[in-house]
């Protein structure tokens, strides 16, 4: 049958999506809301920390549901059913673009109101509001909701030492009570299969079996709405999509492989737990192996066939569930089908695996497959208990998962000449109680501690060098910092003398030649990302404070305490390989600085800040640390990472058509060559001339 589609029809539902009205219904930013919950808790106004807090949380809620419900609605409005004409195929298109804007926009106003940075958006998903709303509601008195938010924020920050301190005070609390303390953001699918395990453990196989039952449910419906949040824009961090010069179809296969990759990896978000870096292993089929024995424990043996076939379809062959089979089916006297939704579900994963190496392919990346189902485990105790649990569901990290690096490992050595005769060594790794570390002194002077001071509180502004945020890590202290093209820009302005600019250089390749020396390695280090930074106090709010100033971390790897692991792997800076921190001053109180094991709890060394010191390290996960919190006065540091590899020596990625980019240019030609054929070198054009 011919169809026709009038090009008036098709052009009208374009235009309808584009001149969609925005008058259905309004619902506040939510990063708009949440920064006027941070700016209430800056003026110690906890009231309205609380009213623009639970407003942020609510409209960050409202707008992923409400995308989730208009996605799929207008999904099953608008089908592909049948689609065999390319008209036909972007009729559908249009059809569902034109229903989500006004699904979306009837919900929650107009989309570009809600479009908000990446900053904010980890911010939500690390859970950060829970943190400010826990210290407001305690201001208040309102423990009950205190606790709540502190359990909630906890949940996906478990290395967070003091929020722990914090839960153990309120359950000390009298009037206390258990009921208080619940996660307000708990996932359906995890907290019934978590009851699950639990009930099993206890053998109480029926009640078991509800919640498994129900945990699967949950499971599926998430998987749901975790793909219709995929249906969003995409990065394309190779493209510049203002200047893309592709065919249509090229361009709609890139955007595709993105979003169904998004979908992919579902599996991952699903089985992964809050804070967690790595999912469960073999999560959703661990569903279906609790499942086969509680059944058979209850003599329903043919449920039990049945989930048993259903975990087989995620690890065909498996000897042991393999056996059960058999058992079952003899007991029985017939076969049984594995369940239709794991039939479906695992036929769908194939074949996006499938689509998404083509995709891959046109798009000239490498794809690699996730290995969430691999490991089986055994059931090695009397009581046979489901594979791959040991009998308790705590975080285990996937077995294939890799600790590497691309770069050649350095043998590690120490000792090397401090390069300037008024540095002084004060502690080794020995003595600092770890490895490839290094405490100094008189690294610069007092009256170069005083200019970098000077120059600190006149370049630095709130959050630079972090996307804008007045802090990064802890509400109590104010952060501010300034990259080196910024002290740039304001020596070339007339705002801050072009020799304190220059003076901010010449100390940090001080730096970088010191550690250079000192840790004997083979090869140029390179500048990976400089800042110079302060941490103030706020007044008035570290009365009873057990924060830590900048909790703690890795430099080049994803630190996950509970397994003991640094996953080196995006987002870390994976790149870097040293680090160090030159502090400028000592006149506060607070701020030490301290190493830890892997465990983030246990100090292994702590370094008192003043003017002149330097902390040097590696910047693996041999060498967890960050800073105490700083409770009076001003800290100031130059922090610098370095690295071996001259791909990521420091660049910056965006510049603007300033009047002075000759500058800028001048000092990544001088800082880049320098270093590449001089065992010291200066930036003297970059400062002269200009």
């Amino acid at each position: 049958m011919d169809v026709h589609f009038p090009t008036s029809s098709i052009l009208s539902i374009v235009l309808q999506a584009l001149l969609l009205s925005s008058s259905y219904g309004s619902l506040e930013p939510y990063d708009l809301l949440y920064n006027n919950a941070v700016d209430a808790f800056y003026r110690s106004d906890y009231k309205d920390v609380v009213r623009y807090m639970e407003g942020a949380l609510s409209s960050y809620a409202e707008v992923r549901q409400t995308k989730v419900r208009c996605r799929l609605r207008c999904q099953d409005q608008h089908p592909f059913d049948s689609v065999s004409m390319d008209l036909q195929f972007f009729d559908v298109v249009l059809r569902r673009s034109n229903c989500q804007n006004e699904c979306i926009e009837e919900k929650v106003g107009t989309q570009s109101m809600h479009k908000v940075s990446e900053d904010v958006n980890q911010d939500f998903q690390r859970r950060i509001p829970y943190n400010y709303l826990q210290l407001a509601y305690q201001k208040l008195k309102q423990l009950d909701k205190a606790a709540a938010a502190a359990h909630t924020y906890f949940q996906a920050n478990p290395e967070h030492v003091e929020m722990d301190q914090n839960l153990e005070q309120y359950k000390a609390l009298e009037g206390s009570d258990q009921d208080h303390f619940v996660d307000r953001e708990a996932r359906p699918h995890q907290s019934s299969f978590s009851a699950g395990v639990k009930l099993y453990d206890s053998a109480d196989y029926k009640g078991a079996i509800a919640l498994f039952e129900e945990a699967l449910q949950e499971y599926y419906r998430a998987d749901v709405e975790c793909r219709a949040l995929c249906q969003g824009p995409q990065r394309f961090e190779e493209q510049d999509h203002v200047l893309y010069r592709y065919s249509l179809y090229e361009l709609v296969s890139d955007h595709f492989t993105q979003a169904l990759h998004c979908e992919h990896e579902c599996v991952r978000d699903l089985s992964t737990r809050p804070g967690r870096l790595s999912p469960m292993e073999n999560y959703l089929p661990l569903h279906y192996d609790y499942l086969q024995f509680a059944y058979f424990q209850m003599n329903m043996v043919e449920e039990a066939m049945e989930c048993a076939k259903s975990y087989l379809l995620f690890h065909e062959g498996e000897e042991f569930m393999t056996e059960n089979v058999e058992y079952y089916r003899e007991a029985v006297g017939h076969d049984v089908k594995p369940r239709e939704k794991a039939e479906w579900y695992l036929r769908r994963h194939k074949q996006e695996l499938e689509l998404l190496v083509i995709g891959s392919e046109n798009m000239q990346v490498e794809f690699t497959e996730g290995h969430y189902w691999t490991s089986t485990g055994g059931r090695e105790d009397s009581n046979r208990i489901p594979s791959g649990t040991d009998g308790w569901m705590e975080y285990v990290p996937i077995s294939e998962k890799k600790n590497f690096t691309l770069a050649p490992p350095q043998e590690l050595r120490e000792g090397g000449p401090l390069v300037y005769d008024s540095v002084q060594l004060v502690q080794n790794s020995k003595a600092l109680n770890g490895t490839q570390r290094v405490l100094l002194d008189d690294v610069i002077s007092v009256d170069e501690c005083a200019e970098l001071t000077n120059l600190a509180h006149t370049v630095t502004m709130a959050g630079d060098g972090y996307r804008g945020k007045m802090s990064p890590h802890t509400p109590n202290e104010r952060f501010e910092g300034a990259t080196v093209l910024k002290t740039l820009q304001y020596g070339y302005e007339g705002r801050v003398p072009l020799r304190s600019a220059r003076l901010f250089y010449d100390a940090s390749e001080r730096a970088r030649r010191i550690i250079e020396s000192y840790f004997l390695l083979n090869s140029t280090l390179h500048f990976s990302y400089t800042h110079l930074v302060c941490r103030t106090a706020i007044t008035g709010q570290q009365d009873h404070r057990n924060d830590l100033s900048h909790p703690i971390h890795a430099d080049n790897c994803l630190l996950d305490p509970e397994a003991n692991e640094c996953w080196k792997e995006p987002p870390a800076y994976t790149y870097r390989d040293y680090s160090a921190l030159l502090y400028l001053n000592g006149d506060f109180e607070g701020g030490e600085f301290i190493f830890t094991e892997m465990d983030a709890k246990t100090v292994t060394a702590q370094v008192k800040p003043k003017c002149g010191r330097m902390v040097g390290f590696s910047s693996g996960g041999e060498n967890p640390h960050g800073v105490r919190a700083v409770t009076r006065g001003q800290r100031c540091a130059v922090a610098l990472w370095f690295t071996l590899d001259p791909l990521f020596r420091e660049l910056v990625n965006t510049l603007q058509p300033w009047p002075y980019h000759n500058v800028f240019f001048d000092y990544v030609f001088h800082r880049d060559t320098c270093l590449e054929y001089s065992t010291s070198c200066y930036v003297q054009d970059v400062y002269n001339g200009y």
